[in-house]
């Protein structure tokens, strides 16, 4: 299993906010990680060749590109807002954010990046829902783009129940649909647990969002992030259902705080992380 992080490219003083990451990545003795970027003015063919030469120059991999979008409400972690302003899903915003996604995917073919990962919004859990029929018809636009490109398109769960996903797959009907499963994020949403879900959209998982956290107590906001271990996520178990699904490849740790504390937490998540990884897959099975 490869171990990484996750990296947020910044709009303002890009490339110099990015090396000084990079470089921790190095301390921390890091290889791996999901880069993630909001802002469509950072994916130009100087900046990829510029993020190029730091993957040489610090041994680092690229394992996903995690692609936002535009437009009002993009931050609206919630279940009041959430879900008419995230994602695909709003279809006032939708062609904007069609080709957010089909032009951060081309940035990350630059990089040499195969899958891409965005949340699609609050995907409606009634299949009957008049909105259902319009996102799967962009969401297939994504994909086929994607696809020309020869990369996957990778849903973060979370903001919708893993048979909604699935049944999401089943009508977009492309092949190159698949999971970045977020561990923390279908626990924070309400919408079960990442051990359950493996059983239902286990096939798809690429990569995954290595992230805890705990159950909403309101009926207004998500639940609590935690450090790894001290939420929900039963990792022991997910590691052992990774495993029996053949799963081999990238786990990226996601602590969604900034500061030292961030940096503490994710070397404790790393060996976290590794201690589990060892136990169910053996000696010398974490890169």
């Amino acid at each position: 299993m490869k171990i990484g992080v996750l990296i947020v490219v910044e709009p303002q003083n890009t490339i110099e906010k990015l090396e000084q990451k990079f470089q921790k990545l190095k301390e921390m003795d890091i290889h791996y990680c999901q880069l993630s970027s909001w802002e469509s003015c950072v994916w130009t063919d100087e900046n990829a060749d510029k993020i190029n030469e730091l993957c040489k120059k610090y041994g680092v991999t690229i394992s996903a590109f995690w692609c936002g979008w535009e437009g009002p409400g993009r931050m609206a972690w919630n279940f009041f807002d959430g879900p008419y302003a995230l994602g695909l899903v709003p279809p006032e915003y939708r062609t904007l954010r069609v080709q957010n996604l089909c032009d951060g995917a081309d940035f990350a073919k630059k990089l040499g990046v195969t899958d891409v990962a965005t949340h699609m919004g609050f995907i409606p859990e009634n299949p009957s829902d008049p909105n259902f029929p319009g996102l799967c018809i962009a969401i297939r636009h994504v994909a086929e783009h994607l696809k020309a490109n020869g990369q996957y398109l990778l849903f973060e769960s979370g903001q919708e129940t893993p048979i909604t996903m699935l049944r999401c797959f089943e009508r977009v009907g492309t092949d190159n649909l698949a999971v970045n499963l977020d561990t923390a994020n279908l626990i924070l949403y309400g919408k079960g647990n990442p051990v359950d879900a493996l059983d239902v959209i286990g096939k798809y998982v690429r990569n995954l969002h290595a992230k805890d956290g705990k159950f909403p107590t309101n009926g207004m906001n998500l639940g609590e992030e935690t450090r790894l271990g001290e939420g929900k996520a039963n990792f022991p178990a997910l590691i052992r259902g990774l495993k029996a699904l053949g799963y081999d490849s990238h786990i990226t740790i996601e602590r969604e705080i900034d500061g030292d504390e961030q940096i503490r937490d994710i070397i404790d998540g790393k060996k976290f992380l590794t201690d589990i990884i060892t136990e169910v897959y053996g000696e010398g099975s974490v890169e």
